[in-house]
């Protein structure tokens, strides 16, 4: 299974090296449950969407429900915590275009973009740590001193997660020199249906598995179903 995960990272580092700003990043579509359009769950899944897409944009997050029973549909939206508004409705809608041809008729799905994260089910889900769907993507390149560096992310990483999960937004962004390897950008956040402490340990979770995964490379992610974090050796995200 270990190899299996490493070679996952190391196909998703050549795919998300070419992705662009809208691309999507990952997707996690059920193979077990299905939908059909005269379903209710369709119709309320269509309303979902809709809401979502008017709600994220406004405070860089969304969470609903709609419908009753078997045909009820829980989702949320979440736009990472340095981007306009005009960037996060242009993220949510091609997530949506991804669900649409490429998650037809599931009842639940994940989808991560660069800029935004969206998710659906058939069942609550709401203020729940989802530890099912954890990827690490890694820039293909290593620095000489990987130890130092991993050293490194750890500290920023978990500085980071001191001031995301005291603040409303659960996001934090930060810098640190590294000396003769430049600077050190990092960023966290978490969906704002956790509270503060699941936040926290949610970022820990990811934050401990950065060494297996990303042993002195220059540049890592985690997309989670709850929570992501990444860091570069160059800026990413708009400190403004």
């Amino acid at each position: 299974m270990k190899k299996f995960l490493i070679i996952l990272v190391l196909l998703l580092a050549l795919c998300c090296s070419a992705a662009t700003s809208h691309s999507p990043v990952l997707s996690s579509c059920s193979s077990s449950r299905n939908y059909s359009s005269d379903d209710q769950f369709s119709t309320s899944l269509s309303k979902l969407m809709r809401l979502l897409l008017l709600e994220a944009p406004t405070i860089g997050f969304g969470l609903r429900s709609i419908g009753h029973g078997e045909g009820r549909a829980f989702g949320l939206a979440m736009c990472r915590g340095d981007i306009p508004s005009s960037a996060c409705t242009a993220c949510v809608h091609e997530a949506n275009d991804h669900i649409i041809h490429h998650c037809p008729s599931k009842k639940e799905v994940t989808i991560w973009l660069d800029h935004c994260l969206v998710r659906y089910a058939d069942r609550k889900f709401f203020g729940e740590i989802d530890d099912s769907l954890k990827f690490y993507v890694t820039d293909n390149r290593t620095v000489s001193q990987k130890s130092v560096l991993d050293d490194k992310v750890e500290e920023l990483m978990k500085r980071l997660v001191k001031t995301a999960y005291l603040t409303p937004l659960l996001f934090a962004t930060g810098e640190m020199q590294l000396g003769g390897m430049g600077e050190l950008f990092g960023l966290v956040q978490c969906t704002k249906d956790l509270s503060g402490g699941d936040c926290k340990s949610c970022l820990n979770a990811a934050i401990a598995k950065l060494p297996s995964y990303c042993h002195g490379v220059r540049g890592g992610s985690v997309f989670g179903g709850s929570c992501n974090l990444r860091y570069e050796l160059y800026p990413f995200y708009d400190s403004s």
